[in-house]
């Protein structure tokens, strides 16, 4: 097995957790209204269009059309999508941050929005550390599919046998070791940073 150089992760509740919930919270009162919204209109798997490439302007418009009554809060879903990203994961920062320091060449490959990655990239300046970033919507491919590890590997320049992959989704991590790097399946900070400094790299 080779030796391991290269960090590559997941951007959604490995680095930053993510959840509609946190937008949608400010502006329906209810907790039940709440619950079924969610549930039957802006959900998980609506919105995992927009992290395969389809544009917010045609989503939305089909979801206004199912759900006329909601138009507002549909709408604003684009321009606030931010508020649906919350603090930093706990210790994941200093941990990105101490990998820097080492000199660790640092990626990511992320299922994201392409029109809604810069607006948030722009706020987090912990990315500044990173080499490079592969965007699912902005390539219009997907996690777990082989193709976009393949494309990071051709973008971030090392062997798949030197990276190791960082996600919360089991599948995602599964799609990376099918291409031959190492994966991690992410639960919290000190898990990762003790495989981290079993394989030298902090």
């Amino acid at each position: 097995m080779e030796e391991v150089r290269g960090v590559v992760f997941d951007v959604g509740n490995v680095l930053f957790t993510w959840d509609p919930r946190f937008l949608y919270e400010r502006l329906i009162d209810d907790d039940r209204a709440l619950d079924a919204f969610l549930r039957e209109v802006v959900t998980h798997e609506w919105h995992f269009q927009h992290d395969a490439g389809r544009p917010f302007s045609e989503t939305s418009a089909e979801l206004v059309a199912k759900h006329p009554q909601h138009r507002e809060l549909i709408e604003l879903w684009g321009p606030r999508f931010n508020e649906s990203l919350g603090p930093p994961v706990e210790g994941m920062i200093d941990l990105v941050e101490e990998l820097d320091a080492k000199g660790v060449p640092l990626f990511a490959i992320t299922n994201f929005s392409g029109e809604f990655w810069g607006p948030f990239r722009d706020t987090q300046p912990v990315f500044d550390r990173f080499r490079d970033i592969v965007v699912s919507g902005t390539e219009q491919l997907m996690k777990p599919h082989r193709e976009i590890y393949e494309l990071a590997l051709r973008r971030f320049g090392l062997p798949a046998g030197q990276l190791i992959f960082i996600d919360d989704r089991a599948e995602n991590v599964a799609g990376a070791k099918a291409v031959g790097m190492r994966g991690h399946l992410f639960r919290d900070a000190p898990t990762l940073q003790a495989e981290l400094k079993e394989l030298g790299l902090i």
